[in-house]
């Protein structure tokens, strides 16, 4: 009786075989690093699978579970009363063939998941921050926020920096604008609306504004030197005398 009892409770030679074989014949199968070296012929796998089969078959199905087929798992119900063995197999079903409510509640833990590491980020305040998404994706971030912004407040100085820490921020300020540049035109945006062109416009008026006052400024003092010579008549002198004007002594 208690041969029996042990019969049903044990996996058959021939499905130990029969699954072994199988197994060996697969390419990257997993092997401890240890074993590795002694895993290059199928034969040499086919022994070490049927050692550790034949030791503990949690261990065999927590490995390999996920490599056998329907028919290889039922060779497995005979040994469901082990509590350990009764969950691999269970999981191992629920992976290969998931049933409605497992697949509910799947997708449940997922979203569970990528909420709270969603809230994870949030709370932690960089990621979601203006400059990490301005850092992640310059362009959208130039055509839904950026284009509204004043540029030249980009490149002064925060309080409290230091002054290599805003020159760094100003290289890679340069390093954003040129990603925007370059995605502007792979997408045909026309010239005149390509990033920085702004500024180069603002350059350009604040030259000619300074040309302009430079001109009126040589202009006024043309003026002034031609109105002191209206109002100081020239005078003719005989040889040899000196008249004293306001401009100097004259011979």
């Amino acid at each position: 009786m208690q041969a029996e009892a042990i019969k049903k409770t044990s996996l058959s030679s021939q499905a130990m075989e029969a699954i072994s074989e199988r197994l060996s014949n697969l390419e990257n199968l997993y092997f401890p690093r240890a074993l590795q070296p002694s895993t290059a012929t199928p034969s040499q796998r086919k022994s070490l699978l049927l050692d550790v089969l034949s030791r503990d078959v949690a261990v065999f199905l927590e490995r390999y579970g996920t490599q056998l087929t329907f028919e290889e798992l039922k060779e497995f119900d005979v040994m469901k009363g082990d509590y350990e063995i009764n969950w691999h197999l269970s999981h191992i079903r629920s992976l290969i063939s998931p049933t409605t409510e497992e697949l509910r509640a799947r997708s449940a833990k997922v979203k569970n998941r990528r909420r709270a590491y969603m809230d994870k980020l949030i709370s932690d305040g960089h990621y979601f921050s203006e400059d990490a998404m301005r850092e992640r994706e310059p362009y959208l971030h130039h055509e839904y926020v950026g284009k509204f912004q004043d540029p030249s407040g980009r490149r002064m100085a925060r309080p409290g920096e230091r002054w290599s820490e805003t020159l760094m921020r100003r290289s890679e300020e340069a390093i954003l604008m040129e990603k925007i540049r370059g995605e502007q035109q792979r997408l045909g945006v026309a010239q005149r609306d390509w990033v920085g062109n702004e500024r180069e416009e603002v350059e350009e008026e604040e030259e000619e504004e300074e040309e302009e006052e430079e001109e009126g400024e040589e202009k006024e003092v043309e003026d002034s030197g031609a109105s002191n010579e209206s109002s100081h008549p020239s005078q003719i002198l005989p040889d040899g005398i000196c008249y004293q004007t306001s401009y100097g002594t004259l011979f």
